[in-house]
């Protein structure tokens, strides 16, 4: 079983609000995320803060279950912690996906499950021209590494520690946007409105 871990207990700091709420196209941005994962996964776990409702409200009606970061302020290594934490026995990997990074290109969870299949390796990384992004998916002898995470650099040093063990798919496009920033979520909410023209 792959399960995805969805990271939604980020505090927004460099957008001054709620950036996960923030309506695209009549939807929150935080539903764009997850409604790109079902059918690619066994499961979607989505982690918050301890205030989740809004999260909860803007993601109703989807095949998700919540894990609660109680400490999101100390960085997104505990909300990749909480999430494995919360997965269930038998999981084989975990995808770990960014819920501000939107509109993933279809092809690029795909690409990482048989990359997963093909070789083995315990952890398998989009690399975006030359660049290693998100998402990225951890094999179960990686969980108690990640159970361990804390402070801003996410899984970074796990990816990191040991370069033998990581799958890089290799992938002709640009990195996928996320956001961080007002300036971000205008620059995006103008690319959606372009493609819907």
């Amino acid at each position: 079983m792959i399960v995805a871990v969805v990271l939604a207990a980020g505090l927004s700091r460099r957008m001054g609000r709620r950036k996960l709420l923030e309506p695209i196209a009549g939807k929150p941005l935080v539903r764009w995320s997850v409604e790109g994962v079902p059918g690619l996964v066994d499961e979607i776990v989505v982690v918050t803060g301890p205030d989740n409702t809004a999260v909860r409200d803007a993601l109703d009606g989807l095949p998700v279950r919540f894990a609660v970061n109680p400490r999101p302020e100390d960085g997104q290594g505990t909300s990749i912690a909480a999430g494995i934490g919360a997965l269930t026995a038998g999981t084989e990997a975990a995808l770990v996906v960014l819920a501000d990074q939107p509109w993933l290109p279809a092809d690029v969870i795909p690409a990482l499950i048989a990359a997963f299949r093909r070789g083995g390796a315990p952890i398998v990384a989009p690399v975006y021209r030359g660049v290693q992004g998100n998402p990225v998916l951890f094999a179960a002898p990686v969980f108690g590494e990640l159970t361990g995470l804390s402070g801003d650099a996410g899984a970074r040093q796990v990816v990191q520690r040991d370069p033998a063990r990581v799958a890089c798919v290799e992938l002709d496009i640009d990195m996928p946007a996320d956001v961080d920033t007002p300036d971000d979520l205008e620059r995006l909410t103008a690319a959606r409105a372009r493609r819907l023209e």
